[in-house]
């Protein structure tokens, strides 16, 4: 796991955003049903006041969703440790496909955990700021890409696990045929209000759905801007 307090004096933080505040966060996500250790150690490292806008940093610790502009937002950490919990569960994947880089923060947590990241975004400006941020942390297990998510990354496939940040109405078949046979998928699916966190894997009669519960998404688009 990289040492994110050595790299940067701003990765520390102080006050709101210091060592103390990501500790009370794990705590409360401990207290509410995230038991994964590696997922709650990852998440008292990372600097999640360094992936929202400086003005919004002293809520960075607080369990809750934030903006991050581009009409996108920044996942409740409860949701982010739910859906890495989730993929990681049966086994620990080696190559990961993130839908949706958006912050980058999602994308962070995953890099501590797995050999390799490779993340698709359609936003530009949102996946340049994620990749200085990549660099600042020190962060090089991730390969990004400005894309339509919803393609997936062919070129690269089959990936131990699919994990997306955005909600579709439905899973793209696209993407379900560029994971693993034995693989694993993460995604919230559904219309804005109705949407379910959905984890899908493959077994002898074909795609296994299991519902993890309730979630609230921005929408999954396609195109790139």
């Amino acid at each position: 796991m990289t040492s994110f307090s050595h790299r940067d004096p701003s990765t520390r933080g102080q006050g709101m955003t210091s060592q103390r505040a990501r500790d009370r966060l794990v705590d409360d996500l401990a207290k509410n049903g995230i038991r994964d250790r590696r997922v709650l150690d990852v998440m008292r490292q990372l600097p999640r006041h360094l992936f929202i806008d400086e003005a919004l940093a002293s809520r960075a610790y607080e369990n809750t969703a934030l903006p991050i502009g581009q009409g996108q937002t920044i996942s409740q950490p409860f949701v982010v440790a739910r859906m890495t919990e989730a993929l990681i569960e049966a086994k620990l994947p080696r190559r990961v496909l993130e839908i949706g880089t958006g912050s980058g923060y999602q994308c962070a947590v995953l890099a501590q955990l797995v050999e390799q990241v490779y993340t698709v975004e359609r936003i530009d400006e949102l996946l340049r700021s994620a990749r200085r941020l990549f660099r600042k942390l020190g962060i090089s297990n991730v390969r990004s890409r400005h894309a339509d998510g919803r393609l997936g990354w062919a070129e690269e496939a089959p990936f131990d696990a699919i994990i997306l940040t955005a909600a579709g109405t439905h899973l793209e078949d696209a993407l379900l045929a560029q994971l693993a046979p034995d693989g694993c998928l993460v995604a919230p699916v559904g219309p804005a209000g109705r949407q379910q966190l959905l984890r899908v894997r493959a077994d002898a009669e074909g795609w296994v759905h299991e519902s993890l519960g309730a979630v609230s998404f921005v929408p999954l688009l396609g195109g790139t801007g």
